[in-house]
């Protein structure tokens, strides 16, 4: 169950293009995730809806739901 993460970078930084992160689990791929200045989205595989939480919404799951590692 090993995963793999690729990332694309836009090719100019002007627009409101994203940061993609397409992420694969055995060699399949298992979603892509986009950031942004304003949001981060998952976008699973072979789905219409992206799922989207905004960066304070992002800061407060992670603080609420994250497992706590040490930093380094």
């Amino acid at each position: 169950m090993a995963h793999t993460v690729t990332f694309n970078l836009p090719r100019r930084t002007l627009g409101r293009e994203d940061v993609e992160f397409v992420v694969e689990k055995d060699g399949v791929r298992f979603g892509t995730l986009l950031v942004s200045k304003g949001a981060v989205e998952w976008r699973p595989t072979n789905k219409v809806y992206r799922r989207r939480l905004r960066w304070d919404r992002f800061d407060q799951l992670m603080r609420e739901s994250g497992r706590k590692v040490r930093a380094g």
